[in-house]
C-alpha cells in the first residue's frame, strides 16, 4: 500500500493494485480568494502549489470526493479528470451535480460498496465544533473504510471532527491505518475538522493504528501546523503512531 500526501486533503492511494485520488484540488497557488473570517486573510488559496504536475495526478483508477466544497474539489480538477473517471461521492445530491459537470461514472459510497474487488464502506462525520445553523449551512460530510484480503484496513475519516461516528467506524471496523484531516482549520473562531487534541482521541480509540495526518498548511484557514502537531504527540505519547508527512511525500505500508 502506498499513501501519497498531494496538497491539503488530496492524496493519492494505492491500494491493492488500484489507484485512488482523494479531494482533487488542481488550482495554481493563489487562484482563489481567502476563507473568510479566518487566519491568513490577506493570502489566496491554495496557500502553495501542487508538489507533483498534474500529470501524475490524472490517470486513478478511480476518485472519491467526501463532500463537494472547494477545497476538496476545484474547477482546475472538474476540467483535468477524465469524464470516464470512476468517482464516487457521499450522496444523490452530489451525485447530480456530478453528473451535470459531465463526469457519466458517478456512484454514490454506501455500507457496502464494492470496486474492483475492493470493499469501500462509507462512514458518517461531523464538520466541526459548531451550532447546528452554522452544521447545516456546513452541509454534510462522509468517510470511507478501505478493505481488502490483500491489504490492511485503512479508514479515510474526512473532514470531521472527533464525535460518534469517528467513534463507531474505528469499533466497527478496527482500522490499522487512519488517515485524519488534521489542520483544526477555522473560521469565524469555530474549529471545523480534527486539531492536535481529536487525533489524540484518535489514537487512544485505536492505540495499535498508524495515523497519518493530512490537510494541514494549504488553506489560509489552518490553525495547526505539522510541527506543532509532531510536538503534541511526542509530549503526549502517540509520536511513533503518527506521521505527519510532506506535499508530495510518499509513505509505505506493508
Amino acid at each position: 500500500m502506498e499513501i501519497r500526501q498531494i496538497r491539503n486533503a488530496t492524496l493519492q492511494i494505492v491500494y491493492a493494485g488500484k489507484e485512488f485520488l482523494i479531494g482533487p484540488i488542481f488550482a495554481k497557488k493563489g487562484t482563489y480568494p481567502p476563507f473568510p473570517n479566518a487566519k491568513r486573510s490577506n493570502a489566496n488559496n491554495p496557500l502553495v502549489d501542487l508538489p507533483v504536475p498534474i500529470e501524475e495526478l490524472i490517470h486513478p483508477d478511480a476518485v472519491i470526493v467526501t463532500h463537494l466544497h472547494r477545497d476538496h474539489f476545484d474547477a482546475e480538477a472538474k476540467e483535468a479528470l477524465s469524464q470516464n473517471v470512476p468517482m464516487f461521492v457521499q450522496d444523490e445530491t452530489e451525485k447530480e451535480k456530478m453528473l451535470e459537470d459531465g463526469f457519466t461514472d458517478v456512484k454514490v459510497l454506501t455500507l457496502e460498496t464494492s470496486f474492483e474487488g475492493i470493499r469501500l464502506h462509507k462512514t458518517g462525520g461531523v464538520h466541526g465544533y459548531v451550532n447546528e445553523k452554522f452544521l447545516e449551512h456546513l452541509g454534510n460530510v462522509c468517510g470511507v473504510v478501505f478493505q481488502s484480503e490483500s491489504e490492511k484496513t485503512v479508514y479515510l475519516a474526512g473532514d470531521t471532527v472527533w464525535n460518534k461516528d469517528v467513534e463507531l467506524a474505528i469499533k466497527t471496523y478496527q482500522p490499522e491505518v487512519i488517515i485524519v484531516n488534521a489542520g483544526a482549520n477555522n473560521v469565524h473562531g469555530e474549529q471545523l475538522i480534527m486539531g492536535a487534541e481529536d487525533v489524540l482521541l484518535v489514537h487512544q480509540a485505536a492505540p495499535c493504528a498508524k495515523i497519518i495526518a493530512t490537510h494541514m498548511e494549504a488553506e489560509n484557514h489552518w490553525n495547526l501546523s505539522r510541527e506543532e502537531l509532531k510536538i503534541y504527540a511526542k509530549e503526549h505519547g502517540f509520536s511513533e503512531s503518527l506521521s505527519v508527512p510532506e506535499d508530495g511525500e510518499k509513505i509505505y505500508v506493508e
